[in-house]
């Protein structure tokens, strides 16, 4: 397992350097921004309220702009996730799914590792790396912040970072889950795309539309709070997110371990199901 562990960072290191250094620079900009922002409070919401309610629908914080808590909010965690979901995705398909249609995976199981081992070390592995990720974003803001007058110390900085971590680790083990069911690592990659921004936009709706609101509570991203983590933690909500990658991560290794490996290409709808079907039963 960790020699599998260590070959995922590896294969995945340019991914690793290249996304730290955007989100940090981004990360680092906005926060020596925030100044500049703070003092301009009265003319923001004069400016705010030329908008109409539809636009700010999905910017829950975007009238407390001025504020830290805000700031962040709007600036940074409203869209994160949809941007470093990115990275958590193509990586969760790509690390068996991917491997497998290159005709890669049968040459690696074929040496003395079990698929526990083998599963177990890869997924922990692209955790590893959206956890490094995720520190360079938190020390782009923790460095800058007292200069800035952000006010926040470097724990409750964190904090934002962590629910965000939590909801990449369940869309990662969405895209694992999903590329041992569906024929290809692509529309795996797709589909689980589709369900994080659909949850974006269904979230923003709901704020419109009350009759969406009781729906989104079966929804992760309801439960994903960025910036109003600063306001107070809920620790529960943020459990029940890394609960439920987990429940998801066991059920891809569930499968992985009942399925055949192909030697390479795509497979055909009909040929995954029954597939699929003959190996569980």
């Amino acid at each position: 397992m960790t020699v599998e562990f260590v070959h995922t960072l590896r294969r995945l290191r340019w991914q690793i350097v290249c996304w730290s250094a955007g989100i940090a620079l981004y990360g680092l900009l906005m926060a020596l921004i925030y100044p500049n922002m703070a003092d301009m409070s009265a003319m923001l919401d004069e400016y705010l309220n030329m908008f109409p309610e539809a636009m700010l629908a999905f910017f829950e914080n975007i009238h407390a702009l001025a504020t830290p808590m805000g700031y962040l909010d709007v600036y940074f965690f409203s869209y994160m996730h949809l941007v470093a979901g990115i990275i958590a995705i193509s990586a969760g398909t790509g690390l068996l799914a991917g491997d497998e249609e290159k005709g890669v995976l049968d040459l690696v199981l074929a040496q003395p590792i079990s698929r526990t081992s083998l599963f177990l070390g890869r997924f922990l592995g692209l955790a590893a790396a959206l956890a490094i990720i995720m520190a360079a974003g938190w020390l782009s803001w923790v460095l800058p912040a007292g200069h800035a007058g952000l006010e926040l110390s470097w724990l409750e900085l964190l904090l934002p970072f962590l629910s965000l971590l939590a909801i990449l680790l369940l869309f990662a083990a969405v895209a694992m889950l999903l590329g041992l069911v569906l024929p290809a690592a692509r529309i795996a990659g797709m589909v689980t795309g589709a369900l994080l921004v659909g949850n974006y936009l269904l979230l923003g709706l709901s704020r419109l539309n009350d009759k969406l609101a009781p729906l989104m509570k079966y929804t992760p991203l309801y439960y994903y709070q960025g910036g109003m983590a600063l306001s107070g933690m809920r620790w529960d909500w943020l459990l029940g997110l890394l609960l439920t990658a987990l429940c998801i991560v066991t059920a891809a290794w569930y499968l992985f371990l009942k399925r055949d490996i192909r030697v390479g290409g795509e497979r055909s709808w009909n040929a995954s199901i029954l597939r699929l079907f003959a190996r569980t039963s």
